[in-house]
């Protein structure tokens, strides 16, 4: 009570009206390019309505999204919490599927590989490689075969691998058969040349040096190390050493 006998007024409460919200599909976890989305990567978050943009997939409308969208493949990348968008997927089984990852004036280019040539089954999508060629040239004076190796592709992408389970040597290894790189026109007729000269092997690179490719497909490095040296091959996972020269 103040002085004179006034009354303190009472203080005002604010009453803040609840926000209204929907449901929304978004991503549980991040997304990369070209991997195909499973239920678990997807949940429904309330999300305020009037911030709800009209790509987004309500409950209310597609209550069946997250069964019906998993297998898609992701054509960009999503952030964990981001809302899924259709537009940023395809069907795995759709004819656009490839030419939904890939970038813009590339080809998708399919080749055999195997455990000894595809480094050991370590090569995922999305991995950056180097493409080897190994052939047989005119016998050397003194006699026996005359084998090399050089680099004919590097810093290439791979946009996908078949892999299946096999046991070697009493382990269970993952063993791709074909792989489907990622080239420009260029760098597409010169592995189908090669394909014909020789054997093609992959040399997985390191996330630290694969550096994105500029437009065209060509990666500029030093090309010192094309002369014949010591080669690294990576067989289930053994690392040896051969001398080319």
């Amino acid at each position: 009570m103040l002085a004179g006998g006034e009354k303190v007024p009472a203080p005002v409460q604010l009453v803040q009206s609840p926000t209204e919200t929907v449901d929304i599909l978004v991503a549980k976890t991040d997304i990369g390019v070209g991997r195909a989305v499973s239920n678990e990567d997807m949940y429904w978050q309330p999300w305020p309505v009037k911030a709800a943009g009209p790509l987004f997939i309500r409950k209310s409308v597609r209550p069946n999204a997250i069964e019906d969208l998993k297998g898609s493949v992701a054509r960009a990348t999503f952030v964990a919490g981001e809302p899924i968008r259709e537009q940023k997927l395809v069907k795995a089984d759709g004819s656009g599927f490839m030419s939904a990852i890939l970038s813009a004036g590339m080809r998708a280019v399919s080749t055999e590989i195997s455990a000894e040539t595809g480094a050991g089954g370590f090569i995922l999508p999305n991995d950056r490689v180097d493409v080897l060629l190994t052939r047989k040239e005119a016998p050397r004076a003194g006699g026996g075969d005359n084998v090399v190796s050089e680099t004919i592709l590097r810093n290439v992408r791979v946009l996908a691998i078949d892999q299946t389970v096999e046991e070697k040597n009493g382990q269970k290894v993952v063993v791709g058969k074909t792989t489907t790189l990622e080239l420009s026109a260029r760098q597409t007729e010169t592995l189908a040349l090669s394909r014909q000269r020789g054997t093609l092997s992959l040399a997985l690179r390191s996330l630290a040096d694969a550096k994105p490719v500029r437009a065209g497909g060509d990666q500029p490095e030093d090309d010192s190390d094309r002369s014949m040296g010591n080669i690294n091959f990576v067989r289930y996972g053994v690392t040896s050493v051969q001398t080319t020269k």
